[in-house]
């Protein structure tokens, strides 16, 4: 009597947790939208990628010319306030230089020793005025590639951004429920990506007689996207 007892409770639970599982298998319905947010926003920091050369007869005359430039050029961005952990060598080169004509081929004519570098300017309004200085400085030496505004610090455009997808994804879910005559609930599952942007200037001119170097900042857009799923009902 006992064993039969134990048996029908075995049979009802087993009976119970297969009910379970078959509830926990249920579908769950969902609409899948994506959606972007984006915000403008003024760059506030400037990258600034430049580089020093010099030619010699020997190698190792070039590098020392070199050398002399890429020190200016060090020195005058570190009187100019900016931190030397913004200031970064990217590349150094020292190779021969030839001169090719019909009549004599490769004709070695020294040795260019460059060294290049990569600054970020934390302070975007003074770019100009530091562009003009490390121009002043290291003179002839001295090559400008570029100048990128960017921003450095993007939390608060990012929190907007973020907070303008979730609104879009949420007001098209919506749409989409009514247009299907259906009630959206909670996000069952979000995915984000995000991705700055940033606009280079491919070239700067230095100091002339109209005045000082001008670095027009512009806006930036600070992009969220997100992937969401909301059940419906």
């Amino acid at each position: 009597m006992k064993t039969r007892v134990v048996s029908i409770v075995t049979l009802t639970v087993l009976a119970s947790t297969i009910s379970a599982q078959f509830a926990q298998a249920a579908p769950v319905r969902y609409i899948s939208v994506s959606s972007v947010g984006t915000v403008k926003v003024a760059p506030d920091a400037v990258r600034l990628n430049a580089s020093v050369s010099a030619i010699a007869k020997v190698s190792k005359d070039a590098l020392s010319t070199a050398n002399i430039a890429a020190d200016k050029f060090r020195k005058s961005i570190l009187a100019n306030g900016i931190d030397k952990k913004y200031l970064s060598s990217t590349t150094l080169t020292v190779y021969p230089e030839y001169n090719y004509t019909q009549e004599t081929g490769n004709v070695l004519t020294g040795y260019r020793a460059s060294q290049s570098f990569e600054v970020v300017i934390r302070s975007a309004a003074k770019a100009g005025e530091i562009v003009d200085a490390v121009v002043t400085s290291a003179g002839d030496a001295l090559y400008i590639n570029g100048v990128t505004p960017f921003v450095y610090d993007n939390t608060k455009a990012t929190e907007a951004a973020r907070i303008s997808a979730v609104k879009n994804a949420k007001a098209k879910a919506n749409s989409y429920a009514k247009l299907l005559g259906v009630k959206i609930g909670k996000v069952i599952w979000l995915q984000e990506s995000s991705a700055p942007s940033s606009y280079p200037i491919s070239m700067v001119q230095a100091k002339s007689d109209a005045g000082a170097t001008q670095i027009d900042l512009g806006q930036q857009d600070i992009s969220v996207s997100v992937a969401t799923r909301w059940a419906i009902s």
